[in-house]
């Protein structure tokens, strides 16, 4: 990438360093709901109710090992309300249910110009396959683990409780 950083630059949007270089993150943009779907050509492919509406950003540089590790995170991350109404609980805690959509539009560079830039997203056959793993992950611990389509034209319905959305990096 060729990427110098100097006293006054600043590290791009997506990227962190790592032993001295820019690397890109896969991402989770996740919302905990009460309900959602998924609809593709008038058909709902995916429903949940309570759970982790999840889009899911692949990148050029994404592989297995980063999709388990972003898995790892989504299933783990504490968003839910305990008894004391604390987020103290993971989906598997709280009964829930995750839908899992691929979104492209999530490895965007917005930092220059008024187009984003999809330059750093991964190839559409690559891509595809690391969101299908990413599914079968999530799956694997036990978790009822609705799908979108990928690279599909998807209307995408929910109710976010809260509201409460984060975005996740690994």
């Amino acid at each position: 990438m060729g990427w110098h950083l100097g006293k006054q630059d600043s590290i791009p949007t997506g990227y962190s360093i790592f032993y001295g270089s820019l690397t890109r993150k896969m991402i989770a943009l996740i919302q905990r709901v009460t309900q959602a779907k998924v609809v593709v050509d008038s058909k709902t492919i995916g429903e949940i109710e309570q759970g982790l509406l999840v889009f899911l950003g692949v990148e050029k540089e994404d592989d297995q090992q980063k999709a388990q590790r972003l898995c790892d995170k989504v299933m783990g991350y504490r968003v839910f309300s305990d008894e004391h109404g604390k987020m103290n609980l993971n989906v598997q805690q709280a009964n829930g249910s995750l839908l899992v959509i691929s979104q492209f539009t999530l490895a965007a560079d917005t930092q220059k110009g008024l187009r984003p830039s999809f330059s750093g997203g991964a190839e559409p056959q690559k891509a595809d396959q690391l969101y299908h793993y990413f599914v079968e992950q999530c799956r694997a611990t036990g978790i009822k683990t609705e799908m979108g389509q990928f690279a599909a034209d998807m209307k995408v319905s929910l109710t976010n409780d809260g509201p409460v959305t984060f975005w996740l990096q690994v």
